[in-house]
């Protein structure tokens, strides 16, 4: 075994990274999180925001948190000491009504939220099965559990079957997780047939319904109410507030013995400080607008069609997606820089998304749609991704 300095270790791997065009890089903002936006000094329109409905900014949220002067800027101690504040449980009850489960149950974030789930309610001797597209934190959550961990291809149900075939043979507790959009493809799970087989063979199942929430659905409770299904006992579902509510957090919604059983044990939930006072204020209100305006749903979908439109009209192939999630293809590492280099020279920040986040020779523009913008937005920017198209033409995928 080799000593080595930090230096040593992580230089050539950065130095990689960088040769291949896959360092990332944080971009900093220095204005309000709006479609006009000042990024790096730029003067420029975002198209890689998950502020779905546009509430990251919303006045409503602002008014309500300057009103109340009586909160405290920090929690101050975890929920289970003195961190539970009467905004947080009201909340909590709140989010509860609207997605009529039995319970809710707050965290800091969606990422600790997909550990805790999978972290405490599988034992060894349990099987996770998740989706190859699931988010990061689901997989990382699935790999912390002392539960087998097996993955299925991309919503390939007859897969998914045989996995809960074996597991059933085995007398193995199973337990599927998938997203309910998933956040690199923008496509939707096939839930309902994944609801079928979990109940056929006594499984249970947790959905991130991160980018649903708020925005699929009548009342924009998310993939359940977008196919027309009711979650059962054995089903929790999470959602976040940094996506269509506008705010941050997350929570999971679940049966009363769920809840409780992460409260009891849930290590993410137990040794965190809860979330801010006023974040969970701010979030209520962000709830009430979501069950309130529908029209915040309906402008974006139609900035989703308009878009879709306008891109097939000039030439430019997406990838099949229904949602605010509106990827487009790329391949190569370098390629995809060089569009979202040249989309900022024209006053549009994309994001270009590269391995690891999404597989070799898959990179992508991960283009999002919101409320807030104006279908002149979304014209101006299909042009600069038509003029991208003709200095860099996408050759080989």
């Amino acid at each position: 075994m080799t000593i080595e300095s930090l230096q040593s270790r992580f230089a050539p791997r950065l130095a990689q990274r960088q040769a291949e065009s896959l360092l990332r890089k944080r971009p900093l903002v220095s204005s309000a999180q709006s479609p006009a936006m000042n990024i790096n000094g730029l003067e420029i329109l975002n198209f890689s925001s998950n502020d779905y409905l546009g509430l990251a900014n919303a006045a409503d949220i602002r008014q309500t948190l300057c009103e109340d002067v009586s909160l405290s800027y920090g929690a101050g101690a975890a929920h289970l000491v003195t961190g539970h504040h009467l905004q947080h449980h009201r909340l909590e009850d709140e989010l509860a009504d609207w997605l009529d489960t039995e319970r809710t149950l707050l965290f800091s974030t969606g990422y600790m939220a997909n550990l805790a789930v999978q972290q405490t309610l599988m034992q060894k001797g349990d099987v996770i099965l998740g989706d190859k597209l699931n988010h990061a934190s689901l997989i990382d959550g699935a790999l912390h559990s002392e539960a087998d961990f097996k993955r299925y291809p991309h919503n390939d149900m007859d897969m998914l079957e045989k996995r809960l075939q074996q597991a059933h043979s085995k007398g193995q507790q199973a337990l599927i997780v998938t997203d309910g959009v998933f956040s690199m493809d923008g496509d939707l799970c096939p839930l309902a047939d994944i609801q079928t087989l979990a109940q056929t063979y006594q499984a249970w199942l947790f959905v991130d319904d991160a980018h649903a929430l708020g925005v699929l659905g009548d009342q924009g409770r998310g993939s359940f109410e977008h196919f027309g299904l009711t979650p059962d006992d054995n089903t929790l579902i999470m959602g976040t507030f940094g996506k269509a509510f506008g705010t941050f957090g997350a929570f999971v919604a679940g049966s009363n013995t769920a809840i409780e059983a992460l409260i009891q044990f849930a290590r993410p939930y137990i040794y965190t400080t809860a979330m801010p006072q006023w974040n969970a204020l701010a979030t209520r209100t962000a709830l009430k607008l979501l069950q309130q305006d529908s029209e915040l749903r309906e402008s974006l979908k139609q900035n989703i069609s308009y878009f879709k439109q306008q891109a097939q009209t000039m030439g430019i192939e997406l990838m099949p997606s229904d949602s605010a999630i509106q990827p487009l293809l790329i391949g190569d590492s370098a390629l995809a820089v060089k569009w979202s280099d040249a989309l900022k020279q024209q006053g549009f920040w994309v994001t270009a998304i590269r391995p690891p986040t999404v597989p070799v020779n898959t990179a992508r523009l991960r283009i999002t749609l919101s409320a807030a913008h104006t279908q002149d937005h979304i014209h101006q920017f299909c042009q600069a991704l038509a003029h991208c198209q003709a200095e860099f033409p996408l050759t080989t995928r």
